[in-house]
């Protein structure tokens, strides 16, 4: 946890179960093009793995078998049908290509036009849980949208899978929640861009045949942002840090602070599963280390690099991670910034927003004792940080998110106040493939107020003890969409806090340490909303 007040404010001295506690708590270059995989989990974790019960991924060898739109027998008006790995697909105003404009994982992907289909001739006997999709715009055509429709009654009757997907000229990853048992097939669709072209490559169907946790795709990358000044003051939100820098500190002047480089070290590959969070320096180490455990990537956004999304020439544009975590950001998004993360979530990115506590200026102590957590001195901590971000971002200032962040400073140690309805993406997030999340502890956090009528998706997922359960204030945490991407907001960074770091900052383990113990399902919260927001799960 954090040191939640600047040191010029008094240290405020709680009872707890008998005891005192202060509140004051602190707070090799990765392939951006990894493919996704599925692959067994270790012992050790938590997670469930359901089977993969069919990959597609059009590698047909030397030479294509459909290398025409439509060749006889069938001519256009039904397709050809085209045997790939012993399997019978039709492919209608379709072929399979290895052009220097195709984008694809390998050699060959499919390639379909106007409104050409891809369909299975065949039946997955386990039903169908998730499916996972690579796509993309043919060399310089324009964008098309597709979509993705499943049939249980051996292609008599189709059902569509989510809404249409528009391609882009990179190589994105799909992923659908289908959830029907017993036999079915698929069938991809071109539905707009006229003679534009979409390439598919890698389709991968997860069976769902049962167990518990449900699906989790791996491969998956993730982005923690160390652009803001998440190490001043008494701060470390990094996943690991082996370089220093000079930062302001909100008493005037600079301290030195671990710096955070892309890539941790040593190398994510030697992580097993027995290897300790201390492996890499950082407060959000074990956050970062479970999730290469349980076989995704994690990467840092060093202070100076761009935050960008669409920039080719940039190696850490967004366009290139799954998720973007921020932990208790300091310094204000640009406009450039702003623009760039709100179009990374629109088209289909999660963000992690990780908030900490505020009083109703920055300047001091307010009336109700609340203290800011500005701890550069720059005027802005993480509450105005992430309510300019969703005020004053140029595309869409009216809460685009459904919330706002209330300027307060609480204590909650723990509430179980959690959410116990039926919304899937909810049950996903508290109960999902790292287990059950059912309290959360905040040592000196804010909450947030949400605005349904804005976006109708959002939805809190634990709220003050003294809240109302299912109400709009009081929400600790909570999680929405927005586009195609998806959001999670937690009030305090505390949760994620493991406790180490660097040796100058005062850190206490609230990640899966709280005192008094029992407050474990920390890991279990912020694993889950890291694999739902990645669309891993």
């Amino acid at each position: 946890m954090k040191i939640s007040t600047q040191l010029l404010y008094p240290a405020i001295v709680i009872a707890l179960s008998g005891s005192l506690l202060t509140s004051c708590k602190k707070g090799s270059d990765l392939q951006s093009k990894t493919p996704q995989k599925e692959i067994a989990v270790n012992s050790a974790s938590k997670l469930h793995l359901d089977a993969v019960s069919l990959t597609e991924d059009f590698e047909v060898g030397a030479t294509s078998p459909k290398t025409a739109y439509d060749v006889s027998p069938a001519g256009s008006s039904g397709g050809d049908n085209v045997t790939i790995h012993s399997r019978l697909w039709n492919m209608y105003d379709a072929l399979i290509g290895n052009l220097s404009g195709d984008l694809k994982n390998g050699a060959w992907a499919g390639r379909i036009r106007n409104t050409g289909k891809i369909t299975m001739l065949f039946d997955v006997t386990t039903g169908i849980s998730t499916v996972t999709i690579k796509h993309g715009t043919y060399g310089s055509d324009g964008a098309s949208t597709w979509g993705l429709w499943y049939s249980t009654n051996g292609g008599s009757t189709w059902t569509q899978s989510g809404g249409n997907v528009t391609t882009t000229t990179t190589l994105q990853t799909q992923s659908f929640t289908i959830n029907v048992t017993g036999s079915a097939r698929l069938e991809i669709r071109k539905l707009t861009g006229g003679t534009n072209r979409v390439d598919i490559d890698d389709i991968n169907i997860n069976d769902n045949g049962g167990g518990g946790g449900g699906t989790v795709l791996t491969g998956k990358k993730f982005l923690f942002d160390a652009t803001k000044y998440e190490n001043a003051g008494s701060a470390d939100w990094q996943i690991d840090a082996d370089g220093t820098e000079n930062v302001p500190l909100y008493t005037g002047g600079t301290t030195v602070e671990t710096k955070a480089q892309r890539i941790p070290t040593p190398s994510y590959t030697g992580i097993t599963s027995t290897t300790a969070e201390t492996y890499w320096k950082g407060a959000s180490s074990s956050w970062a280390v479970a999730l290469v455990k349980d076989g995704e990537l994690v990467e840092t956004l060093p202070v100076g690099t761009a935050i960008t999304y669409g920039n080719a020439a940039n190696p850490q544009d967004l366009s290139n991670y799954d998720v973007y975590v921020v932990i208790e950001p300091n310094r204000l998004f640009t406009a450039a910034e702003k623009t760039a993360i709100m179009n990374f979530v629109s088209n289909g990115g999660g963000l992690m927003m990780v908030c900490d506590h505020t009083a109703a200026t920055t300047g001091g102590t307010d009336a109700n004792g609340y203290n800011p957590s500005d701890r550069d001195g720059d005027g802005f901590d993480s509450p105005r940080v992430w309510n300019d971000l969703m005020t004053n971002n140029g595309i869409n200032n009216n809460k685009p998110f459904g919330f706002n962040i209330d300027y307060i400073d609480i204590n909650e140690q723990p509430t179980s106040n959690v959410y116990t309805g039926t919304d899937v993406n909810a049950q996903k997030v508290l109960n999902g493939a790292a287990g059950t999340a059912s309290k959360l502890a905040f040592y000196n956090g804010t909450t947030a107020t949400l605005f349904p009528a804005q976006n109708a998706t959002v939805q809190g997922l634990f709220w003050r003890s003294s809240s109302t359960n299912g109400g709009t204030t009081g929400v600790m945490a909570l999680l929405s969409t927005y586009g195609t991407g998806r959001v999670v907001f937690i009030g305090d960074s505390s949760p994620a806090d493991d406790g180490t770091g660097d040796t100058g900052d005062s850190l206490f383990n609230g990640w899966s340490g709280d005192a008094p113990s029992g407050f474990t399902s920390h890991p279990a919260f912020h694993l889950n909303a890291s694999l739902w927001l990645a669309k891993a799960q």
